[in-house]
């Protein structure tokens, strides 16, 4: 008796500690949104493993980092702007070494409140070196490659001072910088540090209301509204094939974020059944109210990219065709959501949240459903449609009312020409597009099968008209025979 109630008393125990310890490890909801733009639950896509300070690695406290950056063999590089330092890491989080300087010609350098960092391929670091008004190249070991500062060019004010936020670079080096106050676009700079001119300028439409109340308004009136200006970029990645992405803080707008192509005009998809925005239904006042406020963006491979909103502290990822695969986050001071979120980083399927508000980075590893999403996604992007469809079933059984699973279902039947099938899954996928495409595949294919059955009855009515017909004519000639 004795040794059974202990064993219950064990039992209870774990299972009072063990509560807690699973609610702590989703503090937030995963959601999507279906064709009526409502918010549907989904499994959590990503759970918090740990976070990362610069006392755990042995650096001294993060002093309001700004910035970070993962290369695809999972270094990290840490911009710990409010010291003025890079701190590197390896995938296991050992401290590789710390940039916190450099020789400029002779002369000791350092940092200046820097916002941003990326890392290209061949392993330069270039920074946005806000305070000093210049973008830093150096080499992997820190050491000075070149300084880009003090752009010239006709298109730029007289007065124009180079404040550099975000920077990123493609394969032939022409380096592309968010600036502070620059709403012209992204500029552009060749590999030398000649300033080129702008890339993925925003346009802004005032509605008709606008258009009609300037017109009424008096000169006056005029000065005190506000000016239809674009607004600035917010962040900026490249993909491995060259095209830039990028958001700007033009919230509410349809077009927050862009993918650029070489010859700088916005090829990105808007396929889904809403924009690709973030949350698209929020309270219009109130805490947490307003659209999101996208302030960073990872291209992570196969079509999906991740975008970080500051205004309510969420991660949102989309596929290649802008559609949301899910949504989750939150501010808060357990394990898992934010306080001043800044930067989203990925290093090897791993998701990585640089908190400037609590100056660490939370880790986040995959569950079961998240590697699910990314598998199927992925295949489908590289065209192995019919090995996807297992996964999206799978994804299925896990939560049956992801729209996106059917979609991907429907698109593979399409390929492999089961139109029929295929109409099944868009229908339960809420694409009137895809059903429409498949319904007229399906009723060519059902006249095509029958078209010989149809031909042969269409043939034998017509000789039994036209042998009723002459019938006919022959019975009423004998008929006036016979009344002659």
């Amino acid at each position: 008796m004795k040794k059974a109630l202990l064993l219950a008393a064990i039992i209870s125990l774990l299972a009072l500690t063990a509560a807690p310890a699973v609610q702590a490890a989703t503090p937030y909801e995963a959601y999507t949104y279906n064709y009526y733009s409502d918010a549907v639950a989904l499994p959590a896509p990503f759970l918090p493993e740990r976070t990362v300070d610069g006392a755990g690695l042995g650096v001294g406290d993060f002093k309001l980092p700004n910035d970070f950056y993962v290369t695809k063999d999972g270094t990290v590089y840490i911009l710990d702007s409010g010291n003025n330092r890079i701190v590197v890491a390896d995938e296991h989080w050992n401290v590789i070494r710390i940039i916190d300087g450099f020789d400029n010609n002779g002369t000791p350098d350092t940092f200046g409140n820097p916002n941003g960092i990326f890392v290209s391929e061949t392993g330069k670091i270039y920074v946005a070196d806000t305070d000093k008004r210049r973008v830093v190249v150096l080499t992997g070991q820190g050491e000075l490659v070149k300084i880009v500062e003090n752009p010239q060019s006709e298109v730029l004010p007289a007065n124009f001072e180079f404040a550099p936020l975000k920077v990123t670079a493609d394969r032939a080096e022409r380096i592309f910088v968010v600036a502070r106050g620059v709403y012209e676009g992204i500029m552009q700079f060749n590999d030398t540090g000649e300033f080129l001119g702008y890339v993925g300028t925003i346009k802004v439409q005032p509605s008709v209301a606008d258009r009609l109340w300037r017109w009424l308004a008096t000169d006056a009136q005029k000065s005190q509204m506000v000016l239809f200006i674009p607004t600035e970029f917010s962040s900026v990645d490249i993909d491995d094939k060259g095209f830039v992405y990028a958001t700007n803080i033009d919230v509410g707008s349809t077009e927050t974020i862009k993918r650029i192509n070489p010859l700088g005009k916005d090829v990105i998809k808007r396929f889904g059944h809403y924009p690709n925005v973030g949350d698209i239904r929020y309270r219009s006042y109130g805490r947490d109210s307003g659209p999101s406020k996208l302030t960073d963006i990872k291209y992570i491979g196969d079509g999906m990219y991740i975008v970080l909103d500051s205004n309510r502290a969420r991660v949102f990822a989309y596929n290649d065709e802008g559609e949301l695969l899910y949504a989750f986050g939150g501010r808060g001071t357990q394990l898992g959501v934010f306080n001043t979120p800044v930067s989203v980083e990925w290093q090897k399927g791993k998701l990585l949240v640089l908190d400037r508000g609590k100056n660490n980075i939370v880790i986040f590893r995959p569950t079961k459903f998240g590697k699910l999403v990314h598998e199927a996604t992925a295949l489908h992007y590289n065209g192995n449609t019919a090995d996807s469809v297992e996964l999206w079933k799978e994804v299925l059984r896990l939560n049956s009312n992801y729209d996106i699973a059917y979609l991907g279902i429907g698109k593979s039947l399409l390929m492999a020409k089961q139109n029929k099938e295929a109409m099944e899954y868009f229908k339960l996928g809420m694409s009137r597009k895809y059903y429409s495409i498949a319904f007229k595949r399906y009723r060519r294919e059902v006249m095509q099968e029958h078209f010989g059955t149809f031909m042969t009855t269409a043939v034998v009515l017509i000789a039994a008209f036209a042998a009723f017909r002459i019938a006919r004519r022959v019975r009423l000639g004998r008929s006036a025979g016979h009344e002659a």
